[in-house]
Parts: structure tokens; sequence; C-alpha cells
């Protein structure tokens, strides 16, 4: 995350002193994916399409949010 819009020097989240489980602001993939898609340019929610009655992007199925906390 070294520069392309990131803020420098953010820390964001916390785990537990063995780094097993999520202590504070846990992102999930999905939130990680739409960030670093946000960060080129590309709107994560535009491009989907129909497979079995649900709508496929390229987050998932479920919704997304872009970690705006770390954003410059």
């Amino acid at each position: 995350m070294a520069g392309g819009g990131a803020r420098k020097g953010t820390i964001y989240g916390e785990t537990c002193p063995f780094g097993y489980n999520v202590a504070r602001d846990g992102v999930h993939v999905r939130d990680f994916h739409a960030t670093l898609l946000h960060l080129l340019g590309i709107d994560h929610q535009r491009l989907s399409y129909k497979f079995q009655g649900l709508d496929y992007r390229l987050t998932g199925v479920e919704p997304a949010r872009v970690v705006s906390e770390i954003l410059a």
C-alpha cells in the first residue's frame, strides 16, 4: 500500500498479541479489494453481471466499502 493514494505511516486495525484474532477495526477482503480498485480509479460497483439471479461484482456479491480512513 505504499504510495498510490494511501496515507503515509498509517496503521489501520489491530490484532491480538499473537496476530490470530482481530482486536479492532478489521477489514474484510472485499473491502480491501474495493479500496484497491478505488485507488486504481475503478468503481467496484459499476461492473456487474447477472449469474444465477445474483449481481456479481469485482468484489463479490455482498456489499463492499472503500476504507476511506487510509486514503490521503
